[in-house]
């Protein structure tokens, strides 16, 4: 017997969260997860919850766990949670994750994904990429096999829902992101044209930001990055050099400007890297650190006179930002509870299809035994016309036993309120 599909019940969608509304930057960096120990890590927290789904997203200003799991997200559960989320923690770091994360559950749940989703949660409100991240972060989990048809249905309808509010919306107009924020501070400085860049990453980010910077004729740039196929993309891209991430450590020929985002668990520029960086050299540097956590030690900060613009002092222009668009937020929010109601239906209707999914093999088992056995005997006298005939009428009868209860079974479960 073959087993019978979950269903998807919103009442077992949870998220728990931290966001730059309630936790220090630098504090979300503790539950990044770095690539190369993402499936392990996750597979391994699926099944100490025991959740049947998990979705891991990771931005410059969040870090949220979606999760299609029956259990209250007490303490209890979430102190289990953070225990296994790094077994190197220690109790006091697992009480203060318990002490300070943000849970939601079923319809709550969505409605904050779904401000995720339109940006109006976000550090930089009208910023588009949010629905890249979280479509990215879907696929991911998705071919690590962690999520199933709920995640994948609320994943859906969070992307057409970010979309509806971008298009009916004024929220996106004259767009910030992070990326803007960081060149205007850039420009504060009275950045040359001719400056040295040094870009650490080709991730999303930086490859907007390399291309931000080369749209306002800044010229000079040498990537690094872990793959060095996608260093040499960025560097043709900009007219520049590319190199592994692995010669950074030995990079002598000097800087001005460092911009920096990778997905590393830890700091990538050391104080012993950016000792040899920077040389003899005693002029005063910027570094644009978009990582989280971040890229670069803070004990540089003590040692060397650098100028660092980083997601937590962009805060106070991303706050400008928002005031800037508080007159949309209401249209934004019609928007999503029109979309809870219909995501509501949407569930409704996916129940009624697992239910009635083993309909047409049934259907067609009873087809087999009256042609093969009730009716095999009479059938023998039929002509070859008579038995394609009988064959259209029993195939015409077959479809309308699927769809007809089908259908009369969506219109009774989608019309209840």
């Amino acid at each position: 017997m073959c087993c019978k599909r979950k269903v998807a019940d919103l009442n077992n969608f949870k998220i728990i969260a931290f966001t730059h509304k309630t936790t220090d930057i630098n504090d979300i960096g503790n539950f990044h997860i770095d690539e190369k120990d993402l499936a392990e890590r996750l597979n391994f927290l699926k099944a100490s919850v025991n959740a049947q789904e998990l979705l891991y997203l990771s931005t410059c200003n969040r870090v949220e766990f979606l999760l299609s799991v029956a259990e209250s997200l007490d303490k209890t559960f979430l102190n289990k949670f953070f225990t296994a989320f790094d077994s190197s923690w220690t109790e006091n770091e697992i009480n203060w994750s318990v002490e300070n994360a943000q849970v939601y559950e079923g319809e709550n749940a969505l409605r904050h994904l779904f401000s995720v989703a339109s940006s109006i949660d976000s550090l930089v409100v009208g910023e588009r990429e949010i629905i890249t991240q979280v479509r990215n972060a879907y696929e991911k989990c998705n071919q690590l096999n962690l999520t199933g048809d709920l995640i994948r249905l609320v994943i859906k309808r969070t992307i057409e829902v970010g979309k509806d509010v971008y298009t009916h919306t004024n929220i996106a107009r004259n767009p910030v992101s992070v990326v803007s924020l960081a060149y205007r501070k850039l420009r504060s400085l009275n950045a040359k044209l001719d400056a040295r860049f040094l870009i650490i990453g080709s991730g999303v980010t930086n490859t907007n930001m390399a291309k931000y910077l080369k749209k306002h004729k800044f010229t000079n740039f040498t990537i690094f990055n872990r793959t060095l196929a996608n260093a040499e993309t960025l560097a043709a891209e900009l007219n520049g050099k590319a190199f592994p991430l692995s010669a950074l450590e030995n990079y002598t020929d000097g800087f001005d400007i460092i911009v920096t985002c990778t997905g590393a668990a830890e700091s990538v520029i050391t104080p012993a890297i950016y000792k040899k960086l920077v040389g003899n050299d005693k002029s005063k540097k910027i570094v644009i650190d978009l990582a989280i956590p971040n890229d670069l030690d803070a004990e540089i900060l003590n040692n060397y006179d650098v100028n660092l613009i980083a997601i937590n002092n962009l805060q106070e222009v991303a706050k400008e930002n928002m005031q800037a668009r508080e007159q949309e937020l209401e249209a934004c929010k019609i928007i999503i509870e029109n979309n809870i109601q219909e995501f509501e239906q949407i569930l409704r209707t996916r129940k009624v299809e697992l239910a009635m999914s083993e309909v047409p093999k049934k259907v067609k088992e009873i087809r087999e035994v009256a042609l093969n056995e009730v009716f095999a005997k009479e059938l023998l006298s039929m002509d070859a016309g008579s038995k394609e005939v009988l064959d259209k009428i029993l195939q015409y009868m077959e479809k309308k036993y699927i769809s007809v209860p089908m259908k009369m079974a969506k219109d009774i479960l989608t019309n209840q309120k």
